[in-house]
């Protein structure tokens, strides 16, 4: 049989991820490390057993004064860590447009949150690969690997630059980066891993916890993939922080005096305000960014990837058919999940707008006319599926293939896919198509637990997915050496190949929406910086700050 490893999680996670603990009293297990002795749990999970520890502190709680700073590694502690529960999730912002409905209550949150929330939870027979999910086991089929997820936090609070000496302000993307950083060093009796086989994954917000650590080019015990410097650091407050601030009644004549106004507020009035800093009417826009800190990004991803002053190893990435319908139901006009969501000529120039709101009149003009069906303009199931092409190609898509021409550029190995099944039993409705997000569960061996009515044939493909992901963890490839219908191509800037993950056999296309990425890569920018509107970093939708 197989071995078997178990991402922990509630029980309603396990029961959805089809990682069912057998009847039978769960065995206590104590391990020592080098950072001080874990008590976890031996558990039988399907046809074996798995160690589970489900809340290992990788850094110490960035609380109080350590608000807004770059996390420090966790102290050593002398008496037995209980590691047998889960500990709290960290703040974020709570999705309660649609209450009880399982679309949008499977992202929230499924137990307490705290800001001392930075914390491993792992699952694993010894010896596997380590693959870290940064969010936003194996099951039946599947072969071993270590996952260690954890959960996003708040914006301001990751993202807030201190404005002090010592403050980074990246702890949203330093804090994924420094638990792998430091725990194979420091646990390996407890994680049992060989070296330099860890892998970092990367979803929604969490895709900069993924691709971040690419981007600091210095030597460290970071992962050896990703699916997803020194420099005289800099510490100034961002336009967004000065005016939350204000929106939170800060009085304030320099940096250190809103840092410490800041650090007064709760994390609910800081998350109650977060967006309402944003400086227009829009979706797929962040209020805080990541910021150029001089210490975990010297310099702007664009800058780097041109300079070659980045780490280099192997990267899996790729996109879903519709990475833009999630967002469309988020405030603009006409849409919504209950209905059709056909759109007239006027919602259509509006969404427009609200997707591209940096573009100036003559970008919109141009955005307009290439997404335009103008034989039949006020079709309102096409004005619908521009929008939803709008959004996903301008802030997933698009980004993604210049990232992936970049990057390769430089003798990187890079592997792509588009995933195009719409899962049968999804709740969302049908003209979202598939959804941003949505192959998710089919890495996680969700289609496998026979209470949740996918297909046999979605119960395949998610075998095949795990194959492939964990393949990548182990050896950088994602080629399955049993399947039939060949090898995942390498992609590269002259050759640009893509893998299409669907029930079908596996198939393998080449330039991934080329000429509408050519318009967003190309022509805009240049189009933008003509008339005056330069095209900075702030045009992607994740982002990008000087601090």
């Amino acid at each position: 049989s197989h071995s078997r490893c178990y991402l922990p999680g509630s029980d309603e996670l396990n029961r959805q991820l089809g990682l069912t603990v057998l009847p039978g009293r769960a065995s206590e297990l104590k391990v020592a490390t080098q950072t001080g002795w874990v008590r976890g749990l031996s558990l039988p999970v399907l046809d074996g057993h798995v160690s589970a520890f489900l809340g290992v502190p990788f850094a110490e709680p960035p609380v109080g004064r350590m608000r807004f700073l770059r996390p420090e590694p966790v102290k050593p502690w002398q008496h037995v860590l209980d590691a047998t529960s889960y500990q709290h999730a960290c703040y974020q912002m709570v999705d309660d447009s649609y209450p009880g409905f399982q679309g949008t209550e499977m992202w929230n949150p499924n137990r307490g949150i705290s800001e001392d929330c930075l914390y491993l939870i792992s699952g694993c027979p010894p010896h596997a690969p380590g693959m870290s999910p940064s969010w936003s086991g194996s099951t039946e089929g599947a072969s071993t690997v270590v996952l260690r997820p954890w959960t996003s936090t708040m914006a301001v609070g990751a993202f807030g630059p201190s404005g002090e000496s010592r403050g980074a302000g990246e702890h949203g993307a330093a804090g994924p980066a420094l638990g792998p950083a430091v725990d194979p060093e420091q646990h390996p009796a407890f994680w049992g891993q060989s070296e330099g086989s860890h892998h970092l994954w990367g979803e929604r917000r969490g895709r900069l916890g993924g691709h971040a650590p690419a981007f600091h080019p210095e030597p460290h015990p970071l992962p050896a993939g990703h699916s997803a410097e020194r420099a005289p650091q800099r510490h100034t407050i961002t336009p967004a922080g000065r005016l939350l601030g204000k929106q939170l009644g800060c009085h304030f004549n320099n940096d250190s005096e809103l840092v410490s106004c800041l650090r007064s507020k709760t994390p609910q009035e800081l998350i109650a305000k977060e967006w309402s800093v944003l400086p227009y009417k829009s979706i797929f826009r962040f209020p805080f960014v990541p910021v150029i800190d001089g210490d975990f990004f010297p310099d702007t991803p664009e800058a780097m990837l041109g300079s070659g002053n980045f780490k280099e190893t192997q990267l899996l990435l790729g996109v879903v058919k519709d990475e833009g319908s999630y967002f469309l139901i988020y405030g603009l006009p006409g849409f919504s999940k209950d209905n059709e969501s056909l759109i007239n000529q006027a919602d259509f120039l509006e969404g427009v707008r609200m997707g591209v709101p940096h573009a100036n009149d003559i970008a919109t003009e141009a955005v307009v006319l290439q997404y335009t069906d103008w034989q039949d303009q006020d079709n309102g199931e096409k004005n619908r599926e521009a929008l939803d092409d709008i959004v996903g190609d301008h802030n997933v898509i698009c980004p993604v293939v210049q990232f992936a021409n970049d990057y390769t550029k430089r003798n990187n190995k890079v592997y792509a896919y588009l995933f195009d099944h719409r899962a049968s039993n999804l709740p969302w409705p049908p003209w979202m198509g598939v959804p941003h997000g949505y192959e998710i569960e089919f890495v996680f061996g969700l289609p496998l637990n026979d209470s949740l009515n996918y297909t046999p044939q979605e119960k395949e493909l998610s075998r095949r997915m795990m194959r492939y992901w964990v393949n990548f963890a182990r050896t950088g490839n994602p080629t399955d050496p049993a399947d039939k219908n060949g090898a995942w191509p390498t992609y590269t800037a002259s050759r640009p190949q893509y893998v299409q993950l669907n029930t079908q056999p596996l198939a393998t296309h080449h330039s991934l929406r080329a000429q509408i990425c050519a318009f967003w890569n190309h022509f805009l920018p240049k189009l933008l910086n003509a008339t005056g509107e330069p095209w900075g970093c702030g045009g992607r939708g994740a982002g990008m700050g000087r601090a």
